[in-house]
């Protein structure tokens, strides 16, 4: 357990001058506050106060005071700084001026979500395999997405500077204490993914925050830009951010998904998780794949998933049961795969958390699985089949009715988020693009 004191030591002994206290709005973007490193041990103290008007689905202006509490176990120093220079980091959880847990804060909710199931014996892991892409800047800095440049297929060697790219943004998240479990290139040119190991669920939802700022910190000193946007082309497939999920036992650590003796190895709590998940997957994805642009991703990209269904080998499915030797029980799992790498990884684990949790206290019955070699002569039962949304209003409207979802995300952020989303969705329906300029213009 790391305490102030040897954090404090840590920053004397290592010279880091300054400590940036990281914390994220409700839609998942970063925001950062500052300090010298002497003002490090007030802030443990007291912690940090600052302004959350400004900040998006925060406070009103009225109420607006907000204090940054750092978790000490958060601390690293980032890799990329050095010198006068050298910075730590301490991801923050946002509470009020009365010290209690701010109902706005992402990671204050996942927390909450955590000690309920941790409450009822249950402990939530999880591992993502993060897809992204490698654009080349151009000399005004601006990524050239259609450069080509990288030409690397799936699982193929990449000529430099991709590969010692890759090797520094490795060496940089081991730096982090981010766990790897391996790199490779995607199907895409200039794709690639990085799959991280298990860890318990607010560990690997802090590892995601800190990987996309040192993938795309490490890029941009090899002049690339590291893009997690779902689709960035249409001729290019898109980036998703498949999670594989199980439940411990939280005493034992005993992995609660698996029974050598079930079908799939699954045992009677991972089918009661898998089912509430299915069940509350359409709501899901408003906040998995919370982009317009994510819409580009699902239903029409390569593997994204189209059906609300489980299966242990189509890879189109939403939920897909990975292989485990039968002497490896503490593996089984079930991959989640409708996220994207723009989702805000708090509330993302604590609306999987919270649906997986309804099917376990609902006994939930699970639908038969529907493999690929049985979808060609079933049309009857894909007609019976619930399809994910195809646009991010329809994911919304699906929240806006789920009073599971809605209840994990608690009113004050599904309010706020929802009401960000929406105005997400009516800016994008004002755009003219440019396919309908070049269809329509010459013709009416």
């Amino acid at each position: 357990m790391v305490s102030a004191a040897d954090i404090l030591g840590a920053v004397d002994e290592q010279q880091v001058r300054f400590v940036a206290l990281w914390f994220t709005d409700i839609t998942g973007l970063v925001k950062s506050v500052m300090i010298p490193a002497g003002e490090l041990e007030n802030v443990f103290a007291n912690g940090s106060h600052f302004d959350g008007s400004a900040i998006e689905g925060f406070a009103r202006v009225a109420e607006s005071d907000m204090v940054l509490v750092p978790d000490e176990s958060s601390f690293v120093v980032l890799p990329w700084t050095v010198g006068a220079e050298k910075t730590a980091r301490l991801i923050c959880s946002i509470h009020t001026q009365n010290g209690d847990p701010f109902i706005g804060d992402p990671r204050s909710l996942l927390i909450k979500a955590l000690d309920a199931a941790r409450a009822l014996n249950f402990r939530f892991k999880t591992g993502m395999e993060l897809e992204f892409f490698l654009f080349p800047l151009d000399s005004a800095g601006s990524p050239l997405v259609s450069a080509n440049n990288d030409i690397a297929g799936y699982f193929d060697i990449p000529d430099d500077p991709i590969r010692s790219m890759r090797r520094h943004m490795l060496a940089a998240l081991d730096a982090l204490g981010i766990r790897v479990d391996s790199t490779h290139s995607e199907t895409g040119s200039g794709q690639h993914e990085i799959d991280f190991q298990y860890d318990d669920a607010l560990r690997s939802a802090d590892n995601i925050l800190t990987a996309r700022i040192a993938l795309k910190t490490i890029a941009s000193k090899f002049h690339y830009y590291c893009a997690f946007m779902p689709r960035p082309h249409v001729d290019l497939p898109g980036s998703g951010m498949h999670t594989h999920q199980s439940m411990h036992d939280a005493a034992s650590g005993i992995n609660l998904f698996a029974d050598s003796d079930g079908e799939y190895g699954l045992s009677e709590t991972a089918k009661y998780f898998l089912a509430g998940q299915l069940e509350h997957a359409r709501a899901m994805c408003a906040v998995l794949a919370p982009l317009v642009n994510s819409y580009k991703r699902l239903g029409t990209s390569f593997e994204a998933p189209v059906n609300v269904t489980w299966a242990h080998v189509n890879r189109s499915a939403l939920i897909r049961v990975p292989s485990t030797a039968p002497d490896k029980d503490y593996h089984t799992r079930l991959e989640l795969r409708c996220p994207d790498p723009t989702a805000n990884p708090y509330l993302a684990m604590t609306v999987m958390l919270q649906a997986g949790l309804d099917g376990i206290l609902h006994k939930m019955p699970l639908t038969d699985p529907m493999e690929e070699t049985l979808t060609g002569g079933m049309p009857e039962r894909m007609r019976q089949i619930e399809i994910l949304p195809h646009s991010l209003d329809e994911a919304l409207d699906a929240l806006s009715n789920d009073d599971v979802i809605l209840s994990a995300l608690g009113p004050y952020v599904s309010d706020r988020y929802i009401a960000a989303k929406r105005q997400e969705c009516d800016e994008y329906n004002r755009q003219v693009t440019e396919w309908e300029v070049k269809r329509y213009l010459n013709r009416f």
